[in-house]
């Protein structure tokens, strides 16, 4: 694996924000580089799988915490520099 690309701190938002601020800060981001998120909205476990599958992005890996928050490490997508 490579390393860390950009972290995202997205605790305390409540859906959409989680991913809409995701699909933000992957825009700034090239192809191939890899953003971690950090979410403690339970809906995320579903919104962020589907967001990645939608967009092109790769989800490769995600895990809940001890203390509730749930982190995601994904891959930006797409040749165009949108997924």
């Amino acid at each position: 694996m490579s390393e860390i690309t950009a972290e995202l701190d997205a605790r305390g938002l409540r859906c959409p924000l989680p991913v809409l601020k995701t699909r933000k800060r992957l825009s700034g981001l090239a192809p191939g580089d890899r953003l971690v998120v950090t979410a403690d909205d339970p809906a995320a476990v579903i919104d962020m799988p589907h967001f990645c599958n939608e967009q092109g992005h790769t989800l490769e890996d995600w895990r809940e915490e001890p203390d509730g928050s749930l982190v995601f490490e994904l891959r930006k997508g797409g040749i165009d520099g949108d997924g």
